[in-house]
Parts: C-alpha cells; structure tokens; sequence
C-alpha cells in the first residue's frame, strides 16, 4: 500500500501550486458575497466509489485552508441516474437539503447509465434539488477506466454522459458549471503517471497520486470561480495520513 511517505516523494515536483494560493485560513462568507465569487463556503462532495478517494485528500486539503467540507461519495452508489439510482437519489437529496452548502460538487459517476433523455432529467433533478437549497451545482467530468465486461456494454453512455451534463450546465442560467478532469487524467486510462502508481490496477480507481493531482486540479478550479478562496499549501494535506487508506489496498 502506498504510504504518507512515498506519496510525498512522488508529489513532490507536482505539488507546487501559484504564488496567489496561499495557506491562509478561509472562512465563510454571506451568501449574497458567495454568490459574486468572493469566498468558498461549505463544499458537498458526491459520487461513486471513485470519488471516495478523491474525498480523502480534498477534505484534507479544504480543511487545511479553512473549509468546511463534507462527502456522501459512495461506494457502488452515488449516481443520480443509472441502476439503483432511486436509492441513491434519496440519500442525495437528502443530504443537500441538509447540508446547507455553498457548492454540491457532483463527480460524474460509472453508474450514469441510460438514454440520452435519462441522463439529463437525472442532471436537470440535481441541478434543481443543489439550486432549491441556494448552493452551486459544479459537475466534474470521471476519468477514463479500462472497461472490463461488466462495463464494456455501456461504455457509449458513458462517453455521451459529459455533453448531456454540458446541455444541462448550458440552460442552468449560472447556476451549474462543468469541469472537464481531462487536464489531470488524458483522454486514456493510464496505470502510471511519472514512474508513479496513478490509477489503482482495476483500471477504474485512482490511487493516492492520481487523488492527490485531482485535488491539485480542482482547487485550483474553485479559486477561478471564488477568487476569495485561499488553498492550503500542498505541504499541509499531502501527508496528512489519507494514503493510508484500505481504499487505495489495489495500488
């Protein structure tokens, strides 16, 4: 298993985020300035079981700069269209109305099956349910996965998925953005990034390196779109403990 310490020799040239992120503590700001791009407030992290590792290093990461952060990342789960999708939308909407966050960040899952018109009435249901609650809806694009048999046969929903979500984020007035993940991880599933392990063996997950470059990428995404927030220096949640985790056992 990868350890804090190995992780911090292989993130070392790539953890080096610009001079305007510093580690200043951010807190949260009203909602009428959030809603200018002044500050960060509360983030709600949602996805599949791919996402749950992604929520390791994101949370260490928004805590360290003063965030507060929560996730109802899944395993198996997390899809608001796609099979068992009627459970999982219960345990979804539920947490939103609850949360009381800022921003739903929602990382497109391997579970978004179905035809083109299922897919964006399952975008256009969240978009409503993150809006009703005054928050943000931010659509992350999944990284590639080396189908195996069990995804093979929907592998052209899936690589339909990101233009439904883009349709969606198109008639949402503002109030949904998509983030294309493509800059962290190719158009391609690849095993090893730099002579590092970034993507778990399974050809699905990521592993500690891939987590840690995706929450590099995407907290640099949310300083372009809340120039008020700050993100931790990468020395105060790359080796915070999390790539320890028996989710990352396959790398």
């Amino acid at each position: 298993m990868t350890t804090s310490r190995t992780l911090a020799l292989g993130l070392s040239g790539l953890l080096v985020l610009s001079a305007a992120c510093s580690a200043t503590s951010v807190s949260s700001t009203p909602q009428d300035q959030r809603n200018e791009g002044i500050g960060l407030g509360k983030v709600l992290f949602s996805g599949d079981s791919i996402a749950v590792g992604q929520a390791m290093p994101l949370k260490a990461a928004l805590d360290a700069g003063g965030v507060e952060f929560q996730s109802i990342a899944a395993e198996g789960g997390g899809n608001v269209v796609g099979p068992f999708s009627d459970e999982s939308w219960q345990k979804i909407s539920g947490a939103i109305a609850s949360a009381k966050a800022s921003v739903v960040i929602q990382q497109l899952t391997t579970y978004d099956w179905g035809t083109e018109d299922e897919q964006r009435a399952g975008y256009q249901k969240l978009l409503q349910a993150v809006t009703a609650g005054g928050a943000k809806l931010v659509l992350v694009t999944a990284p590639p996965i080396r189908p195996d048999d069990f995804y093979q046969p929907h592998m052209a929903e899936l690589d339909r998925m990101p233009a439904v979500a883009k349709s969606v984020v198109d008639t949402s007035s503002g109030q949904a953005v998509l983030l294309d993940a493509g800059a962290v991880w190719g158009e391609s599933y690849e095993r090893d990034k730099d002579g590092k392990a970034d993507r778990s063996a399974d050809g699905i997950h990521t592993c500690p390196q891939g987590a840690a470059r995706f929450t590099r990428w995407l907290l640099a995404e949310l300083k372009k779109l809340y120039p008020g927030f700050s993100p931790a220096d990468p020395q105060k949640w790359a080796n915070a403990g999390w790539s320890a985790d028996k989710h990352f056992a396959r790398c």
